[in-house]
């Protein structure tokens, strides 16, 4: 069985979606890898890194997927690439089907059969296959790297024998896998940290890193997480009382970190052109959701711009900026899923069509989009 890992064509996107590494392992599998030449560039992956691991090196895409049976990318195949597949073929990536229609039905016509990582159930078996978790957790890492980069002042306190530096105050808005590793990566740098999120279970782990927990304890933060896991969007009338809170401690704050996401929704907008008014110059606002919208009013995506004397950081495809890590965490992932899937006789696949970590992956099968969620799209 062929498998193809093909060059990233979208902009800002330097990841790679196999490395050396995994190419061994999935070799050993039985499976044939062909990479198409430089896909690993961005990510410091050399050609000849994926050629000692066992893979054959593509000149280009057409030879890489000429009969490939499936397709490992990072976020997809390129629009005008899709139709050049043979129907059936196993397309694998982060295909963020809720914002993306025109891939996702692209793909459907194509007859494609593809699995989108980035919906991948949030149960224990499933966990080293979680891409959201290990791009997020990077994303969070290089948001406080990149806040300090703009920031004009230190985070950690410093005592001097010309006086004492104070440290910085980060607040952290959004308690998922990114954001509790910024809240982890401020502390560590020496800041002063606070957090917030709706979820009433995120109390915990914000104080077991050491950040102080800002929230708005209501009846509807009982229902404020679904089963997934994932942040539930909240009421008018709380959105209203939290954004009252967080108001009055963004203002004491000099810098804050926005990661809230809601799966198939634009992000909430957690701060306003007002709240940003109130903030002491030279403060820094990185958003780490403003390629979904932002959380912060005047982000602009792929932009660091200055609004009211505060610079706000709205770079795109933020785990990209971390390629070499991100892509081998992400080829784990791949990896992980790939593994088990494998035919324990002879060559090829032999897949579960009813496990729910396919069911809950695979969105076109067939020429057809079937995936519950996704249906109708």
């Amino acid at each position: 069985m062929k498998i193809a890992v093909l060059k990233e064509k979208r902009d800002f996107e330097s990841r790679v979606a196999a490395s050396p590494e995994t190419v061994k392992k999935l070799t050993a599998l039985g499976f044939a890898l062909v990479v198409e030449t430089g896909a690993g560039a961005g990510a410091s992956m050399a050609d000849a890194a994926y050629s000692d691991a066992g893979a054959t090196i593509a000149s280009d895409m057409a030879a890489a997927i000429d009969g490939a049976d499936m397709i490992l990318t990072v976020q997809g195949v390129a629009a005008d690439d899709i139709a050049k597949l043979k129907a059936g073929t196993m397309v694998l990536g982060i295909l963020n089907p809720y914002m993306d229609k025109d891939q996702l039905n692209a793909l459907a016509g194509a007859g494609v059969t593809a699995f989108a990582m980035d919906l991948m159930p949030r149960i224990t078996r499933a966990q080293s296959m979680d891409v959201l978790s290990s791009q997020s957790n990077l994303a969070g890492y290089k948001s406080v790297l990149d806040a300090a980069s703009h920031y004009g002042s230190a985070f950690p306190m410093m005592m001097t024998a010309a006086g004492t530096v104070p440290p910085a105050k980060v607040m952290v808005m959004g308690a998922g896998v990114a954001g509790l590793q910024a809240i982890a990566t401020a502390k560590r740098l020496g800041a002063i940290v606070s957090a917030t999120d709706v979820r009433p279970v995120a109390k915990e782990q914000v104080e077991s890193l050491g950040g102080k927990f800002v929230m708005v304890e209501d009846d509807e933060t009982e229902a404020a997480e679904t089963s997934g896991g994932y942040a539930r969007e909240m009421s008018d009338d709380y959105k209203a009382k939290q954004a009252t809170l967080i108001a009055e401690t963004l203002a004491k704050q000099d810098i804050a970190i926005t990661t809230a996401l809601i799966p198939g929704r634009p992000a909430p907008m957690l701060i306003t052109e007002d709240m940003i008014k109130a903030m002491k110059p030279g403060s820094v606002i990185v958003d780490l959701a403003v390629e979904n919208g932002g959380n912060c009013a005047l982000a602009k995506a792929g932009e660091v711009v200055e609004a009211h004397g505060v610079t706000i950081v709205g770079y795109r495809n933020v785990p990209s900026r971390l390629a070499a890590d991100a892509s081998a965490l992400y080829a784990r992932n791949l990896l992980h899923f790939i593994t088990p899937l494998a035919a324990d006789e002879g060559d090829g696949l032999a897949i579960d069509w009813e496990d729910e970590i396919i069911t809950g992956t695979l969105v076109t099968k067939g020429g057809a989009i079937v995936h519950p969620a996704l249906k109708g799209a």
